[in-house]
């Protein structure tokens, strides 16, 4: 039979695929992959970060690999190019665009250090847009490259399960192409969440998915969720100028450390952005002079109200994008409340030679650097002989808000849930960057919190960092911690000054003495 596999692959080359040609084509080239006639070592369904590491990965290795990936366009008919959220329409585009928001703060700051500039200084959403869009374009283009290099076969195509070898997509021109492999990685991630029970929601809001995407300025903006997605675009619209305003619901930064996340929200309404804390919309109406009328209640005193907004962004969650992949049909089981996909500590599914990694995936993280290191590590233990599991504790983030937040490990609230009150100790300190000084900027929101065991050698759980560049610090700190790092040997690792990350092997203080100290430097 391997015999048989290894000469029908000969026959159609390196990479082959089939279309139906009959009645009932689709059920024979089904039948005839079931029965072990397979294209590829590798099928990859998900062309995100994690969906093209797992595939780079494999051909390294000298796997036949193929990816297939599909955009569906937005409800605002917003589409896209190869590499997925992350590129696309979340990491990269974000933090481009907090730049920009950064740059507006540093040219507020200059005439401080002596620096002449006219004020107030425009700022130009169209070109900003049109520089960050024709980036991620190159860096569409970019994968398509690197896939060709390493010989991994491309297809435009949505796909879906015909059985749990195959896979069946349409591909232009209405071209039916059916993929069969002995292993299948879904990397299809999500999508962002509408409301669809509140009236005019989908016809005339929009999403992150929209929103690096627009030509011309949202102009006033309304942002509804308390997710890090809407903090941050509300950071960066208020950053660049625009009146802005951030409708919470319950609480924001749900998952996060709350008391690091209401010092955000504070950072971020002392610098421009409202809130409207503990309100639901109800309904958005286009009026006749095609602004947005949103109407909101209170959700404690039941009172309603309404305003007017150029723009309405919706930031309040994502869902797997699951939906069309017919994952009955390969008997891939799901959660009934998520419809995320079930795996366990290899990534494997319910069915042995189908994986799931990354967003789509019950219980992980949504981060894109937690989806590649997890692909990269399953293709290793499929075809590398490996045997190295994907560790998911100590895993770092940053909410790039206008003043960046960033940590790794547990929450004061995780922490004290795990190990109980009387067994966490907290140290944490206020502190004065260097370069707020001359430009006399508001410090009152630094803050740092390392959150360890009570009983020696105290083990760091946590580590919290609200202030400039909190992802260049956080990254630092993770190794430490990743290895098990305890409250004294961080405050015997010696400093850089004068910078921000010297703060955090500052930490003297514990939070249980009332005591709030102010750093300011030496």
């Amino acid at each position: 039979m391997a015999a048989m596999a290894v000469a029908l692959r000969g026959l159609g080359g390196r990479f082959r695929w089939r279309t139906q040609a009959v009645a009932g084509g689709v059920r024979g080239a089904a039948r005839g992959a079931a029965a072990g006639q397979r294209d590829y070592d590798l099928l990859v369904i998900g062309g995100g970060s994690g969906g093209l590491a797992c595939a780079k990965e494999a051909a390294q290795l000298g796997r036949k690999v193929a990816v297939v990936d599909y955009v569906e366009p937005s409800p605002q008919g917003t589409r896209w190019g190869l590499g997925g959220t992350c590129v696309n329409v979340g990491c990269i585009p974000k933090k481009l665009m907090h730049q920009a928001a950064l740059l507006g703060g540093l040219i507020q700051d200059a005439p401080h250090y002596g620096w002449e500039v006219a004020q107030p200084v425009p700022h130009d959403w169209r070109k900003m847009a049109e520089a960050v869009q024709n980036h991620v374009k190159s860096l569409n283009w970019g994968h398509r490259v690197q896939l060709q290099d390493r010989k991994v076969k491309y297809f435009n195509i949505k796909a879906s399960f015909v059985d749990e070898h195959t896979v069946c997509g349409v591909a232009k021109g209405g071209k039916e192409i059916l993929l069969s492999a002995d292993h299948i990685i879904i990397a299809t991630g999500g999508r962002p969440r509408y409301p669809t029970h509140i009236e005019g929601a989908l016809e005339y809001g929009i999403t992150s998915d929209d929103i690096f995407w627009l030509k011309e300025s949202p102009g006033k903006t309304l942002v509804v969720g308390a997710s890090y997605v809407a903090l941050e675009c509300a950071g960066f619209l208020t950053g660049i100028g625009l009146d802005t305003t951030v409708m919470i619901r319950s609480i924001p930064l749900r998952g996060f450390d709350q008391q690091m996340s209401s010092m955000v929200i504070e950072h971020m309404a002392s610098h421009g952005t409202q809130f409207l804390r503990g309100c639901a919309p109800s309904r958005v109406r286009r009026l006749p002079d095609g602004h947005l009328q949103v109407t909101w209640e209170d959700c404690t005193t039941g009172k309603e109200d309404t305003g007017t907004f150029d723009t309405v962004l919706w930031a309040i969650g994502r869902v797997p994008d699951t939906r069309s992949l017919n994952l009955e049909k390969a008997g891939v089981d799901t959660s009934p409340d998520t419809q995320k996909i079930l795996v366990d500590s290899r990534e494997g599914t319910s069915v042995p030679h189908i994986y799931a990694i990354g967003d789509v995936v019950e219980g992980r993280p949504e981060l894109t650097p937690t989806a590649i290191m997890a692909g990269r590590l399953l293709v290793q233990r499929l075809f590398g002989g490996s045997s190295d599991l994907m560790d998911y504790d100590n895993v770092p983030t940053t909410v790039f808000t206008p003043l960046e937040y960033g940590c790794v490990g547990l929450s004061e609230e995780e922490a004290v849930a795990r190990h109980g009150q009387e067994h966490v100790e907290v140290y944490h300190a206020h502190y004065k960057p260097l370069e707020f000084t001359v430009a006399g900027r508001d410090a009152s929101q630094c803050y740092v919190k390392m959150v360890c065991l009570r009983e020696p050698p105290q083990l760091v759980l946590g580590l919290h960092f609200l202030g400039p560049n909190a992802g260049e610090v956080t990254q630092g700190f993770a190794l430490g911690i990743k290895c098990g790092a305890s409250y004294a040997q961080v405050m015997r690792t010696v400093g850089i000054h004068p910078t921000c990350s010297e703060e955090v092997v500052k930490l003297r203080i514990s939070k249980r003495s009332g005591l709030d100290p102010t750093v300011t430097g030496c």
